[in-house]
């Protein structure tokens, strides 16, 4: 039995970690940091670096700046662009870290496994603060800041002393991934397009219509040229006595149409 509570609160470590790096990775480090330093939990041997009073600072220095950098609307999209690079890899790391001194070939899938965890939870955070700068207010981006602060706190919490409640938790999180993602990928590509017509595609398109305009212009005098010079012809035709007059209004009528 204690055994199986130890693979339990292994894995919900190493997936916590991960999922948590993915929304807000120095707030991870930092909480775990300080738990592991203060002794209310053991760290895996290759976590200890993370009780390292240098990395708690840096963690908590960059922590602060996120802080700040996450609840102004544009600079929290920039800022999750630029960390789609460094909480993907660092939440593998962790989650490799996490399951202590085990098979490598274990350690390797624990990475992989904590490495997507980190990419779903990070792509749920970056795509959903795209859709919430398309409002013009800030406030939604404090709250969603605040929010996804008290779930990566909360969140690791559940996985260091209630295991089996995040595990649970974690599992309908991942359904939410496969459902909500695609949805958050559509309205992305809305915004987008729209940004794209606002500043480039409206003059084009006005281009596009003048240039229109112009051939339809030519065509149109290039028509009349050729009515005209039928006309002419008629007009010859008649004075020669070669067709009648009814036939010559006929004719001419029926090339006026075609105008």
């Amino acid at each position: 039995m204690e055994q199986y509570n130890s693979i339990v609160n292994t894995l919900s470590l190493t997936l916590g970690a991960a999922w948590a790096s993915g929304i807000n990775l120095y707030a991870a480090i930092l909480v775990l940091g300080l738990l592991g330093v203060t002794g209310n939990i053991v760290l895996p041997e290759q976590l200890h670096v993370l009780q390292n009073p240098v990395v708690i600072g840096a963690a908590g220095l960059m922590y602060l700046v996120e802080f700040f950098a996450d609840k102004m609307p544009g600079v929290d999209t920039g800022w999750d662009t630029i960390h789609t690079f460094i909480r993907i890899p660092v939440g593998a790391l962790l989650a490799a870290g996490a399951v202590g001194d085990v098979n490598p070939g274990i350690a390797v899938a624990a990475g992989i496994l904590g490495g997507g965890l980190a990419a779903g939870s990070h792509a749920l955070k970056a795509g959903s603060r795209v859709l919430i700068n398309a409002s013009p207010e800030p406030f939604t981006n404090w709250a969603a800041s605040v929010v996804e602060d008290i779930a990566v706190v909360t969140g690791l919490w559940a996985a260091l002393y209630h295991p089996w409640y995040f595990i649970i938790f974690l599992i309908l999180f991942v359904l939410l991934l496969i459902w909500i993602l695609p949805k958050l990928w559509r309205g992305i590509k809305k915004i987008f397009a729209l940004i794209g017509r606002f500043f480039g595609s409206g003059k084009t398109t006005g281009m596009e219509d003048e240039q229109t305009a112009l051939t339809t212009a030519r065509v149109s005098d290039g028509a009349e040229n050729d009515i005209d010079a039928r006309i002419k012809k008629l007009d010859g035709l008649l004075q020669n006595g070669l067709i009648t007059a009814k036939e010559y209004q006929e004719k001419k009528q029926e090339l006026l149409k075609s105008i």
